[in-house]
């Protein structure tokens, strides 16, 4: 819905805007023809404060709803007309993989870029399958993990993201309370800048994680912060992931099975530095495809 209220450009009395803008019923044309596209709504937000407010009602909601149709309506059918954090950290978290950084939020060896990703599957099973058994009633949108193969001793890294429905009302918000889970001293969600909780320090990480996510068990780890955004990490397994060599198999594949288990030891130690406890984990789960799954293109 367009609002009449104006706000004068702040930048500059040499600032161009200070001619005039454009009315945003024109503003809305425009985008409407050019798709809603993000990098052009990012670039107009950038001109002027009147361009950011108008992309941050408008423009960026727009696009929420015109490339996840069918997950906006489930998050706001409980009668909100804001997404938790707004809706341009919403966008951002559609189409935006935050990467990761040495030593920062994952306490990764490895510097994952963020990099933009166009088209990207939210699905609301996959969300199930990481909340824990007396959580299964909330609503968690999470995307299939972005996978950066060869991270060195890190493995093949999936990094996903997602997002909680009325996560102020969840019950996984319920339990890190109770549990008097710390907020991580340092970092905060890249999309919104709101403190973040660690779902491995709650433990409510289940066991149908790892299967949903075709990852390592004992390797994921993932944070969710105080807008209901959800971000996190895993070690990929192989598609074949046999304990044996085959005879048929050479140096080169046998040396790559080696380097897997090392990335997995890696990781358990560090989430054992974490929590304590043993460094021997299971063994790891092969990967397996998810059919029920609800596509959205981004």
């Amino acid at each position: 819905m367009i609002l009449p209220k104006q706000y004068r450009c702040t930048h500059s009395p040499s600032c161009q805007c200070t001619k005039g803008h454009l009315s945003e019923d024109v503003l809305l044309l425009v985008f409407q023809h050019l798709n809603w596209n993000p990098k052009l709504v990012a670039t107009l937000s950038c001109v002027c404060r009147w361009f950011d407010d108008f992309a941050k009602r408008v423009l960026w909601k727009e696009f929420c709803k015109t490339r996840a149709p069918k997950m906006m309506l489930d998050l706001q059918s409980s009668g909100s007309h804001c997404i938790d954090g707004n809706w341009r950290a919403l966008g951002k978290l559609l189409i935006y993989c935050s990467g990761c950084t040495q030593g920062g939020l994952f306490n990764s060896s490895v510097q994952i870029p963020g990099h933009f990703v166009y088209r990207t599957r939210f699905s609301r099973t996959l969300g199930r399958s990481l909340l824990p058994p007396q959580c299964r009633t909330d609503v968690l949108y999470v995307c299939d993990p972005c996978e950066h193969l060869d991270q060195g001793e890190e493995g093949d890294v999936g990094l996903f993201r997602g997002i909680f429905k009325s996560f102020p009302t969840s019950k996984v918000r319920k339990v890190i309370i109770n549990k008097a889970v710390p907020f991580h001293p340092s970092e905060v969600c890249p999309y919104c800048k709101a403190r973040l909780w660690s779902m491995l320090q709650a433990k409510i990480i289940p066991q149908s994680a790892c299967i949903r996510l075709e990852a390592y068990e004992d390797c994921i780890e993932y944070f969710v912060c105080l807008n209901g955004h959800l971000l996190g990490i895993c070690t990929l397994a192989p598609l074949s992931d046999s304990e044996d060599a085959n005879p048929s198999e050479d140096s080169n594949q046998i040396e790559k099975k080696q380097d897997n288990c090392i990335a997995k030891e890696n990781i358990l130690k560090r989430r054992n530095s974490l929590l304590g406890g043993s460094e021997n984990g299971p063994s790891p789960q092969k990967r397996l495809t998810n059919s029920n799954r609800c596509n959205i293109d981004v």
